[in-house]
This record gives structure tokens, sequence and C-alpha cells, in this order.
């Protein structure tokens, strides 16, 4: 048995952030279809170091491709150890034998995915004449949500804000943004500099407790709220979730650590609160923006759907290229 094994510089070499949201929107509308099977993440805390894995297994029946992830979250490891907060593995079965075929670095594939999915929130519930971003949080998933968002209006974006709570960051963030997707880029001081007036804001922190305050919020704003993916974490104003149309990834793994997860706990919202999942929208089964004027959330935790058909992405391109390390069983 030979398995394709794929390092993290050869995972990079093969993602396209427009192919990926091309096969991961394709994945959503799978699970809106009931093709999917998924269940929850299973998180393994590991409090003693501030840090938790989870194990993400997916079978998407209509794509014919099946895997799971393992992605451990440790929000110290860029200070204490040089080493990404975010770190991953994935490994690829085929469906009808349940043979291992690939593994690969994750790494790559969880920031791509994740922006992918805020890429096409953005297309289906932003404002159509959207031009300021504005991004809390400037390390890899900030870069990864304005690489998708940047495909959803290329062209169109005529400012971009960031902000996090180290500057240097920020100014790291400006010059690599600025060369690679030739956008006009701001630090902002603080967060309230970088949300007030923009038209799209994107929370991409470990925080755990409210970032991005209500009365900053103007009607008519999209919000990707990406950083809240364990229990406890928080970054939006409970207010805020209050006067928007919700839309998660999933009911049941937002409820648990997805943005609403603590505003649901403390009952200022319920679970009747949130509108739709993003496939709903997909499918058109449930309309999303209805106007200029409503505040749309999309909550996204990060589905192992996504990990899995970017995976096979991967996979299928790195045979044709003839990329990868065969490893015999």
């Amino acid at each position: 048995m030979r398995i394709l094994f794929l390092n993290k510089r050869e995972v990079e070499r093969l993602l396209d952030m427009r192919e990926v949201m091309d096969v991961v929107e394709k994945a959503f509308k799978e699970k809106g279809l009931g093709l999917v099977e998924m269940p929850p993440k299973v998180y393994v805390s590991i409090r003693e170091h501030n840090g938790d894995f989870r194990v993400m297994p997916a079978y998407l029946k209509g794509l014919n491709v099946a895997g799971v992830k393992i992605v451990s979250v440790y929000p110290d490891n860029p200070r204490s150890y040089q080493l990404p907060t975010v770190l991953a593995l994935v490994e690829l079965l085929d469906p009808k034998t349940g043979m291992p075929m690939a593994i690969m670095d994750g790494t790559s594939i969880t920031t791509f995915r994740t922006g992918a999915a805020g890429g096409i929130a953005v297309k289906y519930l932003a404002r159509r004449n959207s031009r300021v971003i504005a991004i809390i949080g400037a390390g890899v998933q900030g870069r990864g949500q304005l690489m998708a968002i940047n495909e959803v209006l290329k062209g169109k974006i005529s400012e971009v804000r960031v902000y996090d709570i180290k500057r240097e960051a920020s100014l790291k963030f400006k010059k690599e943004m600025e060369e690679k997707l030739g956008l006009n880029v701001i630090v902002a001081e603080e967060p309230e500099y970088a949300v007030r007036g923009a038209d799209i804001i994107v929370t991409v922190t470990p925080a755990r407790g409210p970032i991005v305050r209500n009365e900053w919020i103007e009607e008519g704003v999209h919000i990707n709220a990406i950083g809240a993916d364990a229990p406890g974490k928080e970054e939006l104003d409970p207010m805020i979730l209050r006067r928007a149309k919700i839309i998660v990834d999933d009911i049941e793994q937002a409820i648990h650590s997805g943005e609403v997860n603590v505003p649901i706990r403390k009952g200022i919202i319920s679970e009747r609160d949130i509108y739709a999942e993003l496939s709903e929208i997909l499918l058109g089964s449930k309309v999303g923006r209805i106007s200029d004027e409503e505040i749309t959330i999309f909550d996204s935790t990060g589905l192992a759907l996504q990990d899995i058909c970017t995976g096979w992405l991967v996979y299928r391109k790195a045979l044709k290229a003839e990329v990868g390390t065969w490893l015999e069983v």
C-alpha cells in the first residue's frame, strides 16, 4: 500500500483561492442537500499549555471524497515556540475501500478553506457596493479572509483597514497584502478606527470577550465572525447579534463553539435567533440579504467538509503535477 505525502511547501504551491472557493461552495451545497456525513468536531483541551486539538472527519457523497483532519490551536505558539497558532494534518481515504490515499500538511489548507467560506459569505450576504474592509486580527487567517474577499470584490475594494493588538503584526500584514494583492491597506491604532464606516468587517482573533462594540456598527454592514471556534470564545458585542441576521456554517457546532455560543449560554439570544445555515442561502431555500440597511453576520466555526474537499483538490492536482513523496506502508 502506498500513500502520497505532501509537505507544507508542496501544498502551498498547489492551493489557489478561486479553486478552493469553488469546491467549498459545492461542498456546502452538498451539506444542504443532505449528502454529507459529518459528526461534530471532537475537542481535546490541554489547559496547562493553553491549547487544544480537534478531530474532524467527513464524507461527501456527491463528490465521493472522504477523510479526516486533526488540527491543534495553541495561541501561545508564535510567542513561545516560533510556531503557528494553528497546526494541522489531513488524511484522505478511498470512500470505496477505506484505504488511506494521502497525508498532507493541513495548516495552509485550513487558512484557504476558512478564507474561502468567508469569501462565499461575502458573495451572498454583503452589499454589492461594498468597498471598505476592516480586518480585526492581522494573522494568517486575516490574510486568508482578505484573499478570498478580494476574489469576490476584485477591483472594487478602495480601502482595507487592519487592527491587531500587536502593531508590528499590522505593519507586516500591510506590507504583505499590499504587495500580494495590490490593495491600499491602512493600519488602525484602535479597533474602532478600523470598524467605523466599514462595509465588511472580519474578526479573526482568539478573544474571549467582545472586541467590536455595538455602537460602532452601522446599518448595512456584513460581518464575518471567524475567531470564535471553541466554547467561551467571543469577538462581537452580543447586542450586535440582536440587531443582525445571523447565518452559521452549522447550527449544532455554532451553538457549541461559534460566535453565538456565549450569548446563547447567557440567554442574550437563543437558537431561534439563528436565521439560517450558509448552505440554505446557497441553495436558495432561504433568502440572504434583503436590503442595504440589513446587518448580516456569518458565524464560521470551520467544518470538516471544507478541509476534505480542499484536500482532495490538492491531491488531484498533486497527481497531475507529479508532486509529493510516495510512502510504502
